[in-house]
């Protein structure tokens, strides 16, 4: 079993940054993948980003590319979204899920095992 917790979500203005945190415990997190995903209001699930097991691979949704980064930190169990020049849009829940590492799909949520709870960002116009 892995647990996952997001963290960092909040209040923002357009144009303006946040940073996501997601905190893994259990089994070895570099023995996964993490991604993001997210679920706007009124909308299903989509992919933000993902990131390797050892950091080396990121991928993005193209809504995103650009202004958001994914990392994370095995030392420290923790995998990051740094999100800037927000828009309206990004506005969603945000999800962290960890996938096998050798499992090679990424873009849909069937791929991930283990989910967090969610964490809000609202961003205002």
């Amino acid at each position: 079993q892995v647990q996952l917790v997001e963290s960092g979500g909040g209040l923002v203005q357009a144009g303006g940054s946040l940073r996501l945190s997601c905190a893994a415990s259990g089994r070895t997190f570099s023995s996964y993948a993490m991604g993001w995903f997210r679920r706007a209001p009124g909308k299903e699930r989509a992919f933000v980003a993902t990131i390797s097991w050892n950091g080396g691979s990121t991928y993005y949704a193209d809504s995103v590319k650009g202004r958001f980064t994914i990392s994370r930190d095995n030392a420290k169990n923790i995998v990051y979204l740094q999100m800037n020049s927000l828009k309206p849009e990004d506005t969603a829940v945000y999800y962290c899920a960890a996938r096998p590492a050798r499992r090679l799909g990424y873009l849909t949520g069937d791929q991930y095992d283990y989910w967090g709870q969610g964490t809000q960002v609202t961003v205002s116009s």
